[in-house]
């Protein structure tokens, strides 16, 4: 059967009947669409009558909530689907008007058009294909040439296994109080809202919590999106997405799900956000962890004078397959670890280099864990240069570089012996740009010949992999003699405290050092594959073992010659 880029799933189930068999249905859609797949509720809607079927409004119900949370816990399984429920025809009761005529558009026009539906027959002949093309084409902007595939009885049996999630869904919102609520309760409305968060990587717990606040507001939208100070504290920061592309992603979504609301969608730079002074806002979506900082955010509108939001804390997302160090949730913080040791862009093609000889250069900030990584790459067969040795041969009495660095710093930087003082030279250049210019346009290009006389030497010992291992890598220019540029990166303040440990340096001068490299984003952003030593070494060493399996599939599948 064809595989399609964009559908559309429309579910007529009732949604207790449907929750215990949305599993199959969503393995069954997968296996169909492979990037975005819509979907639209519309339970006890018939495709098999003469009439055509018309969208009707469903009323949003706390049931309706816990489905839709239901639907994106299930949907996490299939990451490589991009699942958007559809809220156009959900409605609050405090706005239940007639839905529009007029045909939503969506960001990626659905191919083909799938629904739960149950035909007598189990037939994909069948005339509820075309009242299902009809309905969806009535609806949504779709392909000209819009497929339709019925997948019953492909999920199965409508049976209830023992134990299913049929009987009672966890609620999505927190309950403000003790007393039990019925399922069937109607969600109040309210004309604006706000809800706030980083929203790097839109994932399924993102939409659960973007997906209640869109319900809840009828007019407007008010969404803070993390930027500058708040990334601060964020688990591998290199790696968040910029704040452009994530409001992109973020706006596309929004969009898509409920294009009735008005967005307002700004940057955060402190934890209240427009929520602590905007007047006219009368809710705040929060998820389990934000709570605290909700209520914060009354507290500061109280101080000011300003009536306090109403809070909707969310439930998180459980994460049932996370690893060991990845958080027990859905989270971007997780979906960034699972990224290193991943190749982020491609390799740079090196025709110059021989044939079936690939060049590593590994880089990061001072107290990085570099040298670390290097000492590991070793024991699974590169054949390492280290640029700090190699400095040093430059630096000894008669070496390449003893000479020029002598005439241009002077002989006070030498020992009694005429061996060259590198900490005295250190002092010197170390927070003076035109001095440590000077050093290093002499240091650079020699240490440079003997990386490549280096190289050659791996090349006559047979070695495949070759890792030259530089902390000023991309400042020297270095990149243009390899392939890939690998980054090892730790929070400054760990490298700090590193720097400290190693060299015996005081806090200011071990950040003079690091303000004289460029940063870890700086590298990161320059970077294929980034790698991190910030948790117990077995897993920096699993980060390596993963790294250098995919570097060898890369290899082995690479055309040979230039």
């Amino acid at each position: 059967m064809a595989v399609f880029r964009s559908g559309l799933l429309v579910l007529t189930t009732p949604l207790t009947s449907l929750a215990p068999r949305l599993a199959p249905i969503l393995s069954s859609a997968a296996r169909l669409v492979n990037h975005t797949l819509y979907v639209h509720l519309q339970p006890g809607m018939s495709l098999g009558g003469p009439a055509q079927p018309q969208s009707s409004p469903v009323q949003a119900t706390f049931e309706v909530l816990d489905f839709i949370t239901h639907l994106y816990a299930g949907a996490d399984v299939h990451r490589h689907l991009d699942v958007r429920i559809l809220l156009t025809n959900i409605r609050t009761k405090s706005c239940l008007p007639p839905l529009p005529t007029s045909v939503q558009n969506l960001a990626h026009p659905p191919e083909v058009v799938l629904t739960d539906f149950q035909t007598l027959d189990g037939s994909q002949y069948n005339p509820a294909k075309q009242q299902l093309e009809r309905y969806a084409t009535s609806c949504y902007s779709c392909c000209p040439q819009l497929s339709s595939v019925l997948l019953y009885p492909d999920y199965g049996p409508a049976v209830s296994p023992a134990g299913s999630l049929g009987v009672h869904l966890p609620s999505t919102i927190r309950p403000t109080s003790p007393v039990a609520r019925s399922a069937k309760q109607p969600v109040r409305g309210h004309q604006r809202g706000a809800v706030g968060g980083t929203f790097d990587r839109l994932h399924n717990a993102h939409k659960v919590l973007l997906s209640v606040a869109c319900i809840l507001a009828q007019e407007q939208l008010v969404v803070g999106v993390a930027d500058k100070d708040l990334l601060k504290s964020k688990l591998l920061p290199e790696l968040l997405q910029p704040y452009t592309e994530r409001v992109e992603h973020l706006s596309e979504f929004l969009v898509d799900i409920k294009p009735s609301l008005t967005f307002d969608i700004i940057p955060l730079l402190d934890p209240y956000g427009p929520a602590g002074s905007d007047p006219s806002l009368e809710f705040l979506v929060v998820s389990e962890e934000t709570y605290r900082g909700g209520m914060a955010v009354n507290r500061f509108r109280l101080e000011n004078d300003l009536e306090e939001l109403t809070l909707y804390q969310i439930q998180l997302l459980k994460d049932l397959n996370h690893k060991e160090n990845e958080e027990d949730k859905v989270s971007s913080s997780s979906f960034r670890q699972q990224m290193l040791g991943n190749l982020l862009r491609p390799p740079y093609k090196r025709p110059e280099l021989p044939p079936g000889f690939y060049v590593i250069g590994l880089t990061g900030i001072s107290g990085s864990g570099k040298s670390s990584v290097a000492q590991r790459l070793k024991g699974l067969g590169a054949y390492i240069i280290d640029s700090d040795h190699l400095g040093h041969r430059a630096y000894a009495p008669g070496g390449p570089a003893y000479q020029p660095v002598v005439e241009a710093f002077g002989t006070d930087i030498l020992h009694k012996d005429g061996i060259i003082n590198r900490k005295v030279l250190g002092s010197r250049v170390f927070g003076n740009k035109k001095q440590l210019k000077i050093l290093t346009d002499i240091m650079w290009p020699v240490i440079a010949k003997l990386a490549r006389e280096e190289m050659d030497q791996a090349v006559a010992e047979g070695k495949r992999v070759c890792v030259i291992d530089a902390a000023m890598l991309l400042e020297a220019g270095w990149q243009n003699m390899v392939h890939e540029v690998w980054t090892v990166v730790i929070p400054e303040t760990e490298a700090i405290r590193r720097i400290m440990e190693r060299d015996g340096l005081s806090e200011a001068a071990a950040q003079s050092r690091l303000q004289s490299q460029m940063s870890g984003q700086q590298l990161v952003d320059q970077s294929h594959v980034v790698l991190s030593t910030m948790w117990e070494p077995h897993v920096t060493q699993r980060q390596v073992e993963k790294a250098w399996a995919l570097l060898q599939k890369r290899i082995s599948e690479a055309p040979s010659g230039p």
